[in-house]
């Protein structure tokens, strides 16, 4: 078996080189560029954050490296992104990136697949790179939005590939859930029902973790954003020595001017994410609601604030869906909803929150929970991945905020903020503002200039 697998390895690659001498005469030759493979510029999570935060990392270290931007928003333009990445982020670029349309993004679009959707995304995404590095053909490759099937492609094309991944397609921890039969977003009901398609999935799954394996292993350079995600990535793409954690950026800075104290007539709470299945928004509606039925009835009605953007149709049916069941469960006038509000009105509505929700399960890292902490907003997350391995820690002795992961948990936990007594409340506040130092846009440039600065400088 060995020996099959050796000689296995040694053919793909004599067959790899081969392709890519194939390949080479024939595609562009690269540019003294960098490009960044970001298809989606208007999505305002916290990838576009980093997005723009590396762009800037990369001016500042090589000034005269020309940036460019590939991306399948038909009206981006580089004045107007560089407009985006200051009035939404507050990152000031040096210049405006070059901007590459792609004409082919519904090709990585989840509703282009309805069946097999990882792996279709997955190949779609090649397809489109293929587009982007026929139209322009940067000598460095960077990926920032996880599509590591397009690694070899850009490898072929004569790029240096390096990528900032902030979580793996796959994990063991899907792997196990669908083991488990457990019905989650990505596992719907009707194969966790059933043992034969469970078993057809976990198949499914390991010929696709051997791929995501294959693939991720052509990078040069791998940067992760937290302990959780360098475990996973590490344990499957076996470059240990190429991948470094690097912390995404978190805007604590402007964040931490806020004061301690807040208005809690009403007391506020918040949750900022995207309106993406997997944030699990729903499970906050009920446990707010359930909190709300265990107060006191002369206590003063908290808020909750939605806050969040929308990247597509699907997005907005599930935004509507939540308004149609805050309706159902009576709360609907203590609930609010925002969507695809400026970075000026988010720290306005941070900074009058008391507490901030996140509930996402297995978060690469959670830059939300991050501004809740910077903002003085007690953080209220879900007990796995970055937040509990990462970020709500205790600081200096301190209890920082509450981790939950069912309901009820979250329900004691808010109800446990809003009678905490207001110096208790500014202690706990206080600690976790601290915390939140370690996160910073500051920090986030230090580590990735430091990571970047052997391939991109050894190479000029």
């Amino acid at each position: 078996m060995a020996i099959l697998v050796g000689l296995l390895t040694f053919v793909s690659t004599l067959l790899a080189l081969a392709l890519r001498r194939f390949v080479r005469r024939r595609a562009p030759s690269t540019t003294a560029a960098a490009g960044f493979f970001h298809p989606y510029t208007n999505d305002g999570g916290g990838g576009e954050r980093v997005l723009w935060c590396a762009v800037r990392a990369v001016q500042e270290l090589c000034p005269g490296l020309p940036c460019a931007v590939f991306t399948g928003d038909a009206d981006a333009t580089s004045d107007g992104l560089a407009a985006r990445a200051l009035d939404r982020f507050g990152v000031r670029l040096l210049l405006p990136p070059q901007v590459v349309h792609l004409n082919r993004r519904k090709w990585i679009e989840a509703s282009t697949y309805p069946h097999f959707t990882m792996i279709g995304q997955s190949l779609g995404s090649v397809y489109l790179a293929w587009e982007a590095l026929n139209k322009f053909t940067p000598q460095f490759y960077f990926d920032t939005s996880g599509y590591a099937f397009t690694y070899p492609l850009a490898w072929l094309f004569g790029c240096k590939v390096i990528c900032y991944t902030h979580y793996p397609t796959i994990s063991s921890d899907m792997v196990e859930r669908v083991k488990q039969r457990n019905s989650m977003y990505n596992n719907n009901s009707r194969i966790s029902a059933s043992i034969w398609l469970s078993r057809c999935k976990i198949l499914y799954y390991t010929i696709f973790s051997w791929l995501y394996g294959l693939v991720g292993s052509c990078a040069h350079l791998v940067m992760v954003n937290s302990s959780w995600t360098r475990s996973h990535i590490v344990n499957t793409w076996k470059v240990p020595e190429r991948t470094k954690r690097v912390y995404p950026p978190c805007d604590t800075l402007a964040l931490q001017m806020l004061p301690l104290e807040r208005s809690v007539t009403p007391p506020i709470l918040i949750s900022v994410a995207q309106f993406r299945p997997e944030k699990a928004h729903g499970l906050q509606l009920e446990a707010f609601a359930l909190a709300l039925q265990r107060l006191d009835p002369d206590f003063v009605k908290p808020k909750l604030q939605f806050v969040g953007s929308c990247r597509n149709k699907e997005d907005l049916e599930r935004l509507q869906k939540l308004k149609n069941r805050s309706m159902e469960l009576h709360i609907d006038e203590l609930v609010e909803f925002h969507k695809d509000i400026s970075y000026r009105d988010l720290v306005q509505f941070l900074g009058g929150a008391i507490a901030g929700l996140h509930s996402m399960t297995d978060e690469h890292f959670g830059i939300s929970v991050v501004e809740y902490m910077a903002a003085a907003a007690i953080p209220i997350a879900h007990k796995s991945a970055g937040p509990m391995m990462d970020i709500v820690l205790d600081e200096d002795g301190h209890q920082t905020g509450f981790l939950a992961s069912e309901k009820e948990e979250f329900a004691v936990a808010i109800l446990k903020v809003l009678r905490m007594p207001e110096a208790e409340r500014q202690e706990m506040a206080a600690a976790a503002r601290k915390r939140a130092q370690r996160f910073s846009e500051q920090r986030f440039h230090e580590d990735f200039t430091e990571a970047v600065r052997p391939v991109l400088l050894g190479q000029l």
